[in-house]
């Protein structure tokens, strides 16, 4: 299987300011109460550690191949309508949750036509309505002439949908574009006639995954 490395650092950057503030507390609660009384704080540091990281991956590069954008597990593979494109398509949602990598990826080579951020509620986001009542931030990604549209939906305790690119840049499957802090899903819409290599329940892997065959 071909493969291209795209580098990644080990710890997200947008974790610096919570794993540093962590950290502190953790140094100052040990030095003052000592391990044992300390030892919730030091916890903390080690979730705050996980959520953030932002391991390097290997990525597949047969052609046609859609990849997952985020680690978790596959809720739902089903015929819809893509309100971002207009057009019918194929739906595949992958739920992440607080102990899942919350970098998100690209899933194919392409150039972005449009990004859309939608104000919205915090429901769960395993929920079939948190596709379209949660806060979430759309990117739609002309890939060598086939539409597929990736969104960023908020969860019920996300607050903070962070996305790196705009209409014009040019991305290659496998690079990060953005990121969702604590709990949340990514939709991503294809042609309708994309053929899903995944069923609901599945987990999957940001990159690494191939979540459907492109017509």
């Amino acid at each position: 299987m071909a493969t291209r490395s795209y580098p990644h650092p080990i710890l997200a950057r947008e974790g610096w300011p919570f794993i540093a503030i962590a950290l502190v507390l953790a140094v100052g609660m040990h030095g003052w109460l000592g391990f044992w009384l300390a030892l919730p704080f030091w916890l903390v540091l080690v979730f705050v550690v996980q959520f953030f990281r932002d391991p390097a991956r290997e990525v597949p590069m047969q052609p046609g191949t859609v990849l997952s954008p985020a680690d978790g597990r596959i809720v739902k593979v089903e015929a819809v309508r893509d309100p971002y494109a207009n057009r019918d398509a194929l739906l595949i949602s992958v739920f992440m949750n607080v102990f899942n990598v919350h970098s998100n990826r690209a899933a194919v080579d392409g150039t972005v036509k449009q990004v859309t951020y939608f104000p919205g509620s915090f429901v769960n986001a395993d929920l079939d309505k948190a596709s379209t009542e949660n806060e979430r931030n759309a990117v739609v990604i002309d890939s060598h002439g086939t539409t597929v549209t990736l969104v960023q939906v908020a969860g019920l305790i996300a607050r903070r949908i962070l996305c790196y690119v705009k209409p014009g840049d040019v991305l290659e499957r496998g690079q990060r574009y953005g990121f969702i802090r604590f709990g949340s899903r990514v939709d991503v819409y294809l042609p309708a006639d994309a053929q899903a290599k995944v069923a609901p329940g599945d987990k999957v892997y940001a990159t690494t995954t191939v979540l459907a065959q492109l017509p």
